[in-house]
């Protein structure tokens, strides 16, 4: 996947109906209840042969959401102007990536999650050279997958496990010794749906 393919979508990842962690469980969705503002930040790297995204491997000790995969990001905060100002000071946080390095491209449609947040997900290019550096504590560990991958439907499967009592079911994007899932898999199987033919 080059640049150019995904400049040329643009107009189609900005726009559609919002995704939720309940797409796949909709009867399992609560009613009537306060959501919480957070941005992540999808952040493609030019830099190599092939387009690829920016991940991090969240720290094994933290109380939420352990070890999981997920996007640089988190919850909106008082200093934050914007869904787009919280994910550029999120990624600066946790990867080290300068704020002024970054393109803002697009944002996608908000995600709810099953934890309570109302995520925007912010598309954007990275312009220079950036080396990422783990913020300890939090993140155990960055790194960047072929962008090409996570485009591809084919790519996906459903699966599904015991939440709070509750079988539910949720997609998954695998890649290597990466296990991509939860609310992370369902933005990028999102994106992938803006790109199919």
């Amino acid at each position: 996947m080059i640049a150019s393919e995904v400049l040329a979508r643009l107009p189609t990842i900005g726009t559609g109906p919002p995704t939720s962690d309940f797409d796949l469980n909709p009867d399992l969705r609560p009613e009537r209840r306060k959501l919480r503002d957070a941005a992540v930040l999808i952040a493609l790297d030019e830099s190599g042969p092939d387009l690829t995204v920016f991940l991090t491997k969240r720290a094994s000790g933290l109380k939420h959401h352990p070890g999981q995969i997920a996007f640089p990001g988190g919850k909106l905060e008082e200093r934050d102007n914007s869904p787009v100002d919280a994910a550029l000071r999120e990624a600066e946080e946790e990867i080290a990536l300068p704020r002024d390095a970054v393109e803002i491209l697009v944002s996608m449609p908000v995600h709810e999650t099953v934890t309570g947040f109302s995520v925007t997900p912010v598309l954007g290019r990275i312009r220079d050279t950036f080396e990422p550096r783990p913020e300890p504590g939090e993140v155990e560990e960055v790194f960047a997958i072929p962008l090409g991958h996570v485009l591809s439907l084919k790519n996906y499967v459903v699966e599904s496990r015991y939440y709070r009592g509750q079988r539910r079911q949720f997609y998954a994007v695998p890649y290597g010794p990466y296990y991509i899932w939860g609310a992370t898999a369902r933005i990028l199987h999102a994106l992938a749906e803006r790109f199919e033919p």
